[in-house]
């Protein structure tokens, strides 16, 4: 694949904000580890959080499609779980902090995935839904952020998810961005940032953090 791109601190997570705060980890899509998510992580942290940005790649990003698509195909779901636990540990500074995951299509797919498991206390997905194959409980609420045009797979329709997560009991909110598609948070792709989509996007993912995270 001619069109990876390095990226720095390969193979380990990067992290922003002061240690002791909650913890959130934020989670890239199928491009990896773009420096579009760092502006994102150190607002988070501005807001009082300690935020870490695994590398789900081996120290490689792109900005190609098919190249997104080929790496995301060779990821271990397995390996990929076990960062965001290595993630976790690494941002606690007393291992009591309470933790959120924020993830983007790829990210938000493996965020929903691993809140099954009770470790996190509120995951934000942007454009990501889960099959039920791969749908257990998420006992922590939810936020969801949706573009308007997107392509899904007919077992993970945005709207059958979400059916699914309210009759799990799981507290969940969605929000849908008229006039956007399917990575319009994602900064370092200019053809399909919408600036303002993603501004709102954000700041609805801090209040929500905040009022999950934040005695």
């Amino acid at each position: 694949m001619t069109e990876l791109v390095p990226i720095p601190s390969p193979g380990v997570p990067l992290f922003y904000g002061e240690p002791g705060n909650p913890v959130v980890i934020v989670l890239p899509d199928m491009y990896g580890r773009l420096p579009g998510l760092e502006p994102f992580a150190m607002a988070l942290a501005g807001r009082g959080f300690r935020v870490a940005v695994p590398d789900l790649y081996n120290g490689v990003c792109t900005v190609d499609t098919a190249t997104a698509k080929t790496l995301m195909a060779d990821l271990d779901i397995g390996t990929a779980l076990a960062e965001i636990d290595d993630a976790m540990a690494a941002a606690q500074e007393t291992g009591v902090e309470r933790i959120g995951l924020v993830g983007f299509s790829l990210g938000g797919w493996l965020g929903l995935l691993h809140a099954q498991a009770g470790a996190a206390d509120a995951v934000v997905a942007y454009y990501a839904s889960l099959a039920p194959r791969d749908h257990g409980v998420i006992p922590c609420p939810v936020l969801l952020h949706w573009a308007e045009v997107d392509e899904w797979d007919e077992d993970e329709q945005p709207d059958s998810f979400v059916s699914r997560l309210k009759d799990h009991g799981t507290p969940v909110t969605e929000h849908r961005y008229i006039g956007t598609r399917h990575s319009f948070a994602n900064a370092s792709l200019p053809d399909a940032v919408d600036a303002q989509a993603a501004a709102l996007a954000y700041a609805r993912t801090a209040v929500f953090l905040e009022q999950n995270l934040v005695d």
